[in-house]
């Protein structure tokens, strides 16, 4: 019955009407009762104490003041009127100042009759006012659910523009539970509330709209956080447990003669003790009968391709092919010619499909594939067109994942009747605290160790002023026989401006270093793909000594020669940008640089990142600090941005409730895969009711 009761349409509670309803549905995305109960406050005001006129501070913020209103007068001014009322207590007298809405406030104002003011108050002409205060009759007021300790809803400007301010979403919250005085039902089991002493749902509910201490507030913060993050935990990992008995994989019981072969003879170095775990891991999951799902994190430089190339002798091992999907067509060529040396050793047919590729070229790509005689296919999203067939797809590698959608890895998984195993990989460090909540359904592998020998890349910070100094240094540099990237930022909504920019740029370097002493590469979005792959190429080669270029070269140019990056107005950059960026050099034995040129106005944040870059090489620990400069939505992207949209929990503050809401959703789901069990009832319950109405939680993803 509660339940039925809930989900009544918000138009039928008292003093809401159509109008309002309208306005809490498209501003705040409330259609129910159950939507307003879960509109949780953003912060508190502690109203615990009264002021009286004369004993109020010149830099008081916030006050609330009980007194009279004795007189009302419109004002004018440059723009319009204003409407000002006198309020007076015992001690003194104040103003009360309205700029809009005078006709409906004039109409509702009662005179000589006890109010409760509340707001912020200015010192003006030798007197304090207060504009546009919330103001309640003294006997409602005594008379509230509301305790001392008052919510502040999240609103919009079209909310208040409108009158419903948030001491109106106050009343409607006391109508909401006067109405309904229905017990809710609890949604965790006793072992959960037991062991980690939460108070009951009723309770934390009542408490985050009226609490009647601080206390009280903290537990019901605490039990409605973990509970959001608790149910969005179960839906990600009782979905990769249901992916796993439900999608069945080829199952790669074999390390055959190519992957002992490459193991024993061609490894061109050491594996880490990172890369040994991982292919471990890889082997695991492909000898399991479950189709693998699995994430490989791996900061720039640490070896993630050649545990990809690993993974995919163990499924050519075992009769199959296998796939490298790259987002650009220069990672898709760097990743061809990484590995064709590797394939020339061993005797396997590897090929590259991107868009450039000629019609000839495709057609036998085409042809090899479907017959079985190409091992591996690398490319561009050139693979996911429908003319691709392959003879038997075994693994799918899928590199810098994010900036695919997942209605392009779902192609992928059909180009086969039974689904590939599936490697996603990245260099973009994702927080532990992301990983969890927006790629919780994947298993995940981590390669925290760089290869032996690599040594880490120095970063300093320089204005401009310092240029003639830098430039001695890069000359320095080359003289050893190094080379140097200059990088210039990419902002889409701008582009004649960065082309600008970089075309400045490229003569003022050309300037500084003359032909033909120095010769120079440049690289930009405009340019046809094959003038860019032909600049690479010289600057791959050794030709040029300089790469002047956009974000363009940010993933995947792998040059050990170049040992110096110097990013242009590093300032417009966001930390994992700047951090791939460096990644770019200390790719050889030689020590490299990177220097972050900036202008001398930085602001808070920019400072942060030019700190962080200079005192960091750890992508996991800037990953952090990138999260909390600018939130999980940024750092995903569009394609995931959905997936965070949290009611009451803060995937940065909370980080610690996260891990234990996560544990508890996998220790659940271990004992008790379907939900049976007597004691997980109430769980059970909410868990059906979250795919039933849609709009129950709508952060559930």
């Amino acid at each position: 019955m509660a339940d039925a009761l809930l989900q009544t349409p918000i138009d039928y509670l008292k003093g809401v009407g159509p109008n309002r309803a309208a306005l809490l549905r498209s501003e705040l995305g409330i259609q129910t009762y159950q939507d307003l109960i879960h509109l949780f406050p953003n912060r508190y005001i502690d109203r615990t104490q009264f002021y009286t006129i004369n004993g109020l501070q010149k830099n008081t913020s916030e006050v609330q003041i009980v007194g009279r209103v004795t007189s009302i007068r419109e004002v004018q001014q440059k723009r319009g009127k204003r409407l000002v009322a006198t309020f007076r207590d015992a001690s003194g007298q104040m103003e009360l100042v309205w700029f809009r809405g005078h006709k409906w406030i004039k109409a509702q104002l009662k005179p000589n009759v006890d109010y409760v003011a509340f707001g912020k108050v200015n010192w003006f002409n030798g007197q304090f006012s207060m504009p546009h205060p919330e103001l309640e009759l003294k006997s409602e007021y005594d008379r509230g659910l509301r305790t001392a300790i008052q919510p502040v809803y999240p609103s919009t400007e079209k909310l208040g523009n409108q009158g419903i301010s948030n001491r109106v979403l106050i009343k409607l919250m006391e109508q909401l539970f006067s109405q309904i005085k229905v017990q809710f039902e609890e949604s965790l089991s006793d072992d959960i509330l037991i062991q980690n002493k939460f108070i009951s749902k009723q309770d934390a509910l009542r408490n985050i709209h009226f609490p009647k201490s601080q206390s009280l507030l903290s537990k019901a913060q605490f039990r409605l956080k973990f509970e959001e993050l608790f149910y969005i935990q179960l839906q990600l990992v009782h979905k990769n447990l249901v992916r796993k008995s439900k999608i069945k994989g080829f199952n790669f019981e074999r390390v055959g003669p190519y992957f002992n072969r490459f193991y024993g003879s061609h490894l061109p170095f050491e594996l880490t003790n990172a890369q040994k775990r991982v292919i471990k891991d890889i082997r695991t999951d492909m000898g399991s009968n479950a189709q693998m799902n699995r994430l490989l994190q791996g900061d720039v430089g640490s070896g993630k391709t050649i545990v990809a190339f690993l993974s995919m002798l163990i499924a050519i091992d075992n009769g199959f092919q296998a796939t490298m999907m790259a987002p650009t067509e220069i990672l898709a060529n760097q990743h061809y010619s990484g590995l064709k040396p590797l394939c020339e050793a061993i005797g396997l047919r590897l090929a590259l499909l991107t868009g450039s590729s000629k019609t000839s070229e495709r057609k036998r790509i085409h042809a090899q594939l479907e017959d079985g005689d190409l091992h591996i296919l690398v490319g561009t999203h050139a693979i996911l067109e429908d003319k691709v067939q392959f003879n038997n797809l075994g693994l799918a590698i899928i590199d810098e994942q994010h900036r695919f959608g997942v209605a392009q890895r779902s192609k992928l998984w059909h180009k086969n009747t039974t689904p590939p195993h599936v490697l996603v990989m990245t260099a973009t460090p994702i927080p532990r605290t992301l990983a969890m909540s927006v790629y919780g359904d994947l298993d995940i592998s981590v390669i925290d160790e760089l290869p032996p020998g690599r040594k880490p890349v120095k970063t300093v910070h320089r204005f401009d002023s310092n240029r003639l100094k830098v430039f001695r240094f890069i000359k320095d540099e080359i003289t050893k026989g190094r080379q140097v990237y200059f990088v210039y930022p990419l902002i889409k909504e701008s582009q004649t401006l960065d082309f600008k920019d970089l075309m400045d740029g490229y003569e003022s370097i050309s300037r500084e270093f003359p032909k033909p002493d120095y010769q120079i590469s440049i690289v930009h979005g405009q340019m046809k793909a094959a003038d860019k792959a032909y600049e690479m190429q010289r600057f791959i080669k050794g030709e040029t000594q300089i790469m002047v270029a956009t974000t363009v070269i940010e993933v995947g140019v792998n040059i050990p020669n170049a040992s110096v990056m110097v990013i242009e107005s590093a300032e417009r950059f966001g930390l994992s940008q700047l951090h791939q960026l460096r990644g770019r050099v200390g790719r050889g034995a030689e020590q490299s640089y990177c220097i972050l040129m900036t202008s001398h106005k930085l602001g808070d944040d920019s400072q942060t990142r030019m700190q962080t870059m200079v005192r960091s090489t750890d992508g996991f620990e800037i990953a952090e600090v990138d999260l909390k400069l600018r939130g999980p939505g940024d750092i995903m992207g569009t394609q995931q941005s959905g997936v965070l949209r949290l009611k009451i929990a803060n995937i940065i503050q909370d980080k610690a409730l996260l891990g234990l809401a996560r544990q508890w959703a996998k220790t659940l789901l271990k004992e008790d895969p379907n939900l049976t069990l007597p004691k997980n009832i109430p769980i059970h319950k909410t868990y059906l009711k979250l795919g039933k109405y849609k709009n129950i939680w709508n952060y559930i993803s």
